[in-house]
């Protein structure tokens, strides 16, 4: 037997006998591979589907519900979707689905989905909550859980950078000062940090604080938010006041400017300048004391080249401008950073870690940090979670779950003389690397990551679903 025919068979042998469902259909929305655990989750036989039509198999779904369909049609992935149902045996199924397009040259062929079952983890977390219900004694009605949030203050951000140390000079004195902020930084750097401290140690400091990420909210229900309601200003509309009227007084954040409409960052504009805000479906100018602090994480002037943030917009912002610098360009604060972040999950798992081993530590410094302070933080929380009771000194083995922080000195600090592996095992390392970098620079927008890279969208597509990367 040839060995090309060994291997067919000892795919289709996985393919049938793992533990998670799969189903593949063509182009033309015809299943070609249907396995038995997919079989069992529906509740049907691979010959009352294979060869047939999706549509045909489920009629409850169509274009839009169903997921093979969706990727088929928008060449896009749908990662870790959960969802819960009733298969054809009157059984309640619940999983987790990943679906996935198929190319070949680029070309569209077809869409594989995965389904794993976790209906006994969903039936044991459902006897958890009842437990858990019982415990308190059915007395759910006299709780009030409190979502207290911490303030923060300057005080609060650990580093001896002078780029830092300048960057918090100029917030402390934006404090003192009713004029606009813009803060630019990338994600994990802190933004939020540095709006709550310029409001805490400044002269708003007993006013209220509101943060809004313009960019977690659908566009038509952004302006009530921001500007409130009044009756009449859409069908079911209530009396209700908007952000800005609730941070009067005080300050008000807006995270991700860059993000919001061009349309609202006019009506933003022109309540920066008159001061006033009218609520939808509303007559009455309402006067606002308000200080804005903007932040955005792509440079304010890329942003208007592009057109997502307007120019006259960004000169009324920019009164008071505070670059933050990333990680990677304030090395020398990764041991402060990492000693800080020791010491709090010392007291919050009970550990009695003392530091970090020094071939470690050496990794982190030429490590690019992509996440930033976030993502050095929770290295650590993930280190010292998994580190046993007894160590005191964190070592590679502890940051499992941070195995990338690892490849760029086994990438590019080897000598040719020390090659542990072939040359195309290296290349394709090298290769995932700079993706994964490329595309959390670019928060997993895959048409700038493939720009910048220099290849096709879809030849990107491809490697991200070669290499199972996915947005966290």
């Amino acid at each position: 037997m040839e060995k090309k025919h060994i291997k067919e068979i000892v795919l289709q042998n996985v393919l049938q006998y793992t533990d998670i469902g799969i189903h593949v259909i063509d182009e033309n929305r015809k299943t070609i591979l249907y396995n038995k655990v997919m079989a069992q989750l529906e509740g049907l036989k691979a010959e009352q589907v294979l060869q047939k039509d999706l549509l045909d198999i489920f009629p409850s779904l169509n274009k839009d519900t169903s997921t093979l369909i969706k990727v088929l049609n928008t060449k896009k992935p749908i990662i870790d979707k959960t969802q819960t149902y009733i298969n054809y045996k009157g059984q309640k199924i619940t999983t987790v689905n990943s679906t996935i397009p198929l190319f070949f040259e680029e070309e569209i062929i077809g869409a594989l989905e995965i389904a794993k079952d976790i209906t006994y983890l969903k039936k044991l977390s459902d006897q958890l909550m009842d437990l858990q219900h019982e415990l308190k004694g059915n007395n759910y009605g006299d709780y009030t859980p409190r979502n207290k949030i911490k303030s923060y203050t300057f005080s609060d951000i650990i580093g001896k950078d002078k780029n830092m140390i300048k960057a918090i000079e100029i917030g402390k004195r934006a404090g003192n000062s009713p004029s606009t902020v813009l803060l630019y930084g990338e994600t994990g750097t802190g933004k939020e940090l540095f709006a709550q401290s310029i409001h805490y140690e400044g002269i708003r400091k007993n006013g209220p604080f509101i943060a809004q990420n313009c960019a977690a909210i659908p566009e038509p229900l952004l302006e009530g938010i921001l500007f409130g309601t009044d009756k009449g200003g859409f069908t079911g509309a209530i009396e209700r006041e908007g952000i800005f009227e609730q941070a009067d007084g005080g300050t008000l954040l807006l995270d991700e400017i860059n993000s919001m409409s061009w349309e609202l960052q006019a009506k933003l504009l022109r309540v920066l300048q008159e001061g006033y805000i009218r609520r939808i479906g509303g007559t009455k100018d309402i006067p606002i004391d308000v200080k804005i602090i903007a932040t955005t994480n792509e440079k304010p002037l890329e942003s208007v080249k592009n057109g997502t943030l307007r120019k006259d917009l960004y000169y009324r912002l920019n009164v008071i401008y505070i670059n933050i610098p990333p990680l990677r360009e304030r090395k020398g604060d990764i041991q402060v950073l990492c000693n800080h972040f020791i010491n709090k999950y010392n007291f919050l798992l009970d550990k009695n870690i003392l530091g970090i081993e020094e071939d470690v530590i050496q990794y982190f410094y030429q490590y690019s940090w992509p996440g930033n302070v976030r993502e050095l933080e929770n290295s650590i929380e993930s280190a010292m979670n998994y580190a046993p009771n007894n160590r005191e000194y964190l070592q590679r083995e502890d940051f499992a779950s941070c195995s990338n922080i690892f490849i760029d000195k086994d990438l590019f600090g080897f000598s040719a003389l020390n090659m542990k592996k072939p040359l195309p095992e290296y290349l394709e390392e090298i290769e995932k690397d700079l993706i994964r970098r490329t595309l959390e620079e670019n928060h997993f927008n895959i048409s700038k990551a493939a720009k910048k890279l220099g290849i096709k969208r879809q030849t990107l597509q491809h490697k991200i679903k070669k290499y199972d990367f996915r947005a966290k």
